[in-house]
């Protein structure tokens, strides 16, 4: 296929259009600077600008464009640029492509979500059908994913893709735990009863090939593993894994201190399960916390 990548330069996006690519699918990723090469083309989301040519030359789009939520510490700025930033890049998409004639738009939308949409959970395991929950983050996502509504309402099949937690070695949830770790001063957050929608990264590049091909699935979509573990579980685990102890547990008013805003989502409970992937047939690599573990920390 060929395929229109927004968000090309992130964590998922770079390993998304490597693996992709070698699929043998042609990639072009959507740049804000000025392009490279032949497989770059420029848009601007914060403005709405984007060439509709480039998007009729696409047989699916793939939006995975967005801040790192984990990236910065959260002040009122940076909350902001977490909300625009998705929601102009799906604006953007969604309305080009549903502007565009019947004969020449791509036939589906990937577009990136999170399991953010459900809040806080507690020990309640939730599904697809589930209601928006509440918080900065399920605020974000009901926005987020309603921006896909122009190119659903044109008749392009969207795909939520309500992604929970990949793990990887060199970002994500994993990368900034590993030195503490191996150092043997990690441990729980908060709590520890609060559970973590992990996915192995394997899982989610499988995952979203998978519903690229699948027309049949349709809407919200939780890519995440199907055996969620709380934190406390999940840092067993790993300590496990590593070798080491984790038996300092960190507070939640250091949490607080260190993270601002973004210490409540931290230690949020969000219990998701993969109800979409599991009724399509989906079969899980990594279908257990110690596989994608194991996984995540071979080089």
């Amino acid at each position: 296929m060929r395929i229109l990548l927004a968000g090309a330069s992130g964590f998922l996006g770079t390993r998304l259009a490597d693996r992709l690519a070698a699929d043998g699918h042609q990639i072009t990723r959507l740049v804000r600077r000025s392009p490279r090469d032949s497989q770059e083309r420029r848009w601007d989301p914060a403005a709405g600008h984007l060439d509709p040519a480039v998007v009729a030359e696409a047989d699916a789009v793939i939006n995975l464009a967005g801040a790192g939520v984990g990236d910065k510490r959260w002040d009122d700025d940076y909350r902001r640029l977490i909300r625009t930033s998705r929601v102009d890049s799906t604006t953007t998409l969604a309305t080009t492509i549903a502007g565009l004639p019947t004969a020449d738009r791509p036939r589906v939308l990937l577009n990136s979500s999170a399991v953010g949409w459900y809040g806080n959970t507690g020990d309640r395991a939730v599904e697809e059908d589930a209601p928006a929950g509440e918080g900065f983050l399920a605020d974000v996502c009901r926005v987020w994913e309603a921006a896909t509504r122009p190119a659903e309402d044109a008749g392009v099949r969207v795909v939520r893709l309500r992604t929970g937690l990949p793990l990887h070695r060199e970002g994500g949830l994993l990368k900034p735990q590993l030195l503490p770790f191996k150092l043997g001063i990690a441990g729980r957050l908060g709590s520890g009863r609060q559970w973590l929608p992990w996915i192995s990264m394997a899982d989610w590049l499988d995952a979203t090939r998978f519903l690229l091909d699948h027309d049949e699935v349709a809407g919200p979509v939780n890519v995440v593993g199907p055996n969620p573990v709380t934190n406390a579980e999940f840092t067993r685990e790993l300590a496990r894994q590593l070798h080491r102890p984790a038996i300092i547990p960190i507070p939640a008013l250091a949490l607080k201190v260190v993270l601002g805003g973004f210490a409540h989502e931290a230690l949020t409970s969000t219990r998701v399960l993969p109800g979409v992937l599991t009724r399509a047939a989906y079969r899980y690599q990594h279908p257990t916390l110690p596989q994608a573990l194991q996984a995540a920390l071979t080089p």
